[in-house]
């Protein structure tokens, strides 16, 4: 198998400046981010206390993903994560349908996370905020990654000393009580329903695996670095989830619109509530940090296979960096940002990423004939599909419509080429 993502038509490669910390950092800044102010909810809406059997279900197709994520990536360590493997290992029809879920997908994702951002700093204008915020860290992008992988480690540490404070503060309050998490007999659709909405806070290990051709040695630092994020992150989760659950209980959480806050509330130190709101907002942008850079660099991969327009694989010639891929990012999600509902586009961002992964495990499927080494890319696969479907009925409707929109346009390029 050719590696021809790897190298822009120029033979000019990008600049491969991030370590293991770097990378793991970039993963957690994805993942650790917003998702875990907004998803707690509207998981406690579909599965009640189940919410921690989704969030369990979850981690084990996210688990799934990240392994069969990093084994693919060591092989192929370029820019565009499953774009390249869906290419390489399935043909190109599931390469290009893979960056299509990815770009689309993410790129609905960005403009939730900028949601985000505008509802925690100035509720009253948060298109406007919203569309600010893409603005500056799309600046920060065009400056290289070191820029972007330092501000990534404020942000993450940031973060995770909010959300600290969030657990200790419930878990050691009066209001805690353990009942509460009892899952009951939750049904099996809730359930699953909770599992798609929480795996969209794990989805950011891929963000590694669209750096591969930025990273120092990525045989080796990928598959170390991928694992080591998913597990702080799924160690940070459940500890937030089980504090806010045991001091709101499920119903309280399914009716909260900022769940962390409210639950320090009630735990008795209302003096925390705007840190947390200020952290959900830092982590909303350290998201959207992240996901800028993972949906500019697939861009990058599918304009050097004409894919997208040719001029989106330009470098830029001091940085280093797919400038031009940067900007038509941030310009169209700016564009998102300004009129979108975030609901809408989360919703329409999991499924999307959902059939991402799903293509992910179906490559690492063949990467051996071992029955044993198929074992996790099939329960990632299945997991995958099952979540994507379980999703509200919009958002598959949504999420399908869009999918088959680029196999139509994929369609039209290749009769257009054979002419």
């Amino acid at each position: 198998m050719t590696q021809s993502g790897a190298r822009s038509p120029g033979g000019v490669g990008l600049r491969r400046t991030l370590g293991l910390g770097d990378a793991v950092v970039i993963g957690l800044g994805s993942m650790v981010g917003a998702g875990i102010f907004a998803a707690l909810a509207p998981a406690a809406r579909a599965a009640g206390s189940g919410l921690l059997l989704g969030l369990a279900v979850a981690a084990v197709v996210a688990y799934c993903n990240a392994t069969s994520s990093a084994r693919l990536a060591a092989l192929y360590p370029a820019s565009g994560g499953t774009y390249v493997y869906g290419r390489e290992r399935l043909g190109a029809f599931w390469g290009y349908l893979a960056g299509w879920s990815f770009v689309v997908g993410k790129t609905a994702s960005c403009a939730a996370m900028a949601l985000t951002v505008g509802a925690y700093v100035w509720p009253g204008q948060a298109h406007a905020v919203a569309v600010a915020a893409v603005v500056a860290l799309t600046a920060v992008n065009c400056g290289g990654m070191q820029k972007s992988a330092l501000l990534t480690r404020l942000i993450v540490a940031l973060v995770l000393a909010v959300l600290a404070s969030v657990v200790v503060v419930c878990l050691g309050s009066g209001a805690a009580d353990a009942s509460r998490l009892d899952v009951g007999r939750p049904g099996g659709a809730g359930v699953l329903q909770a599992a798609g909405l929480l795996f969209f806070a794990f989805a950011g290990y891929a963000r590694i695996a669209t750096l591969g051709e930025e990273v120092r040695d990525p045989e080796r630092t990928i598959p170390r670095a991928i694992p080591l994020a998913l597990g702080i992150a799924l160690v940070v989760y459940t500890a937030v989830a089980v504090a806010v659950l045991s001091v709101l209980g499920p119903d309280e959480l399914g009716r909260a619109a900022a769940p962390l806050a409210d639950a320090v509330r009630v735990a008795g130190v209302p003096g925390l509530v705007p840190v947390v709101r200020v952290g959900a907002a830092v982590a909303a942008l350290g998201s959207l940090l992240a996901l800028i850079l993972g949906v500019s660099r697939t861009t990058l991969a599918m304009a050097r296979d004409r894919h997208l327009p040719g001029g989106l694989a330009a470098l830029h010639p001091r940085f280093q960096v797919p400038h031009r891929a940067e900007l038509t990012v941030g310009v169209v999600v700016a564009a998102l940002a300004a009129t979108v509902d975030v609901r809408g586009a989360i919703g329409f961002s999991s499924f999307g990423v959902l059939a991402y992964y799903a293509i992910a495990n179906a490559s690492a499927w063949t990467l051996s004939p071992s029955p044993a080494s198929r074992v996790v890319p099939a329960v990632g696969l299945v997991g995958c599909v099952t979540l994507a479907f379980a999703l509200p009925a919009v958002s598959v409707g949504v999420g399908a419509g869009v999918l088959l929109l680029g196999v139509a346009a994929y369609g039209v390029r290749r009769r257009g080429a054979a002419r």
